[in-house]
């Protein structure tokens, strides 16, 4: 995940790329205001939680998720929210570069195949996953503690930052990620999905994971 600006206050970084660029399956319009209005809002709310709590305004973003726990309670709620709703959203925008229809490749393609026998096998469990999210949520493609990959679900904004899962891609099945092209269909949202994720930056993600 993009670093800058992993401190309080958090600002809504630009998208590094056009708000058309993964046209024609995730529209414009859905990637302006998905960014523009729904991430500023987590991170509005994020820093206004924080701004009465000097001690807590000194930890990254992954450390006040890791550590909700040990906040004052009146803060656990709003952070585990918000702070997700940020770490998630800005996971989420920066998998894609305006590129379609690539593979994994190199070392995550011989992990997927060994893991889930196939590319189209991944997509398909993937797919499932995605669809099982009941209500408002994630699919993510995570490296477990014995780095191994593994297909998890997260409700609202959760993240598996707390279970000690290394996050490498995610899908966001929340409705304000596809109602305006795709209304209820998450189906087709998810086949469309699938055509604009960057495998480069999975790539590194997973790199990334294995060296931790």
């Amino acid at each position: 995940m993009n670093s800058t600006n992993d401190y309080y206050p958090f600002v809504n970084i630009p998208l590094p790329y056009p708000y058309d660029a993964l046209e024609p399956y995730i529209d414009a319009k859905t990637m302006e205001i998905h960014h523009d209005r729904h991430l500023q809002t987590y991170i509005d709310n994020l820093n206004n939680v924080l701004k009465d709590y000097p001690e807590l305004q000194d930890l990254t973003l992954g450390q006040l998720i890791y550590n909700v726990d040990m906040f004052p309670e009146d803060t656990q709620t709003p952070i585990t929210n918000n702070a997700g709703g940020v770490f998630n959203h800005r996971f989420y925008f920066d998998q894609f570069d305006g590129s379609v229809d690539k593979e994994p490749m190199d070392h995550l393609a011989l992990a997927i195949k060994s893991k889930f026998g196939s590319y189209d096998e991944f997509k398909k469990k993937f797919k499932e996953a995605g669809l099982s999210v009941f209500g408002s949520g994630y699919a993510w493609l995570v490296l477990n503690r014995d780095k191994e990959l593994e297909i998890v679900t997260t409700p609202n904004q959760d993240t598996p930052l707390p279970e000690n899962l290394c996050p490498i891609l995610n899908l966001d099945v929340w409705e304000h990620a596809y109602y305006l092209k795709h209304y209820n269909k998450r189906t087709d949202y998810i086949d469309d999905w699938f055509h604009v994720v960057n495998w480069d930056k999975i790539m590194e993600n997973y790199l990334r994971c294995l060296a931790r």
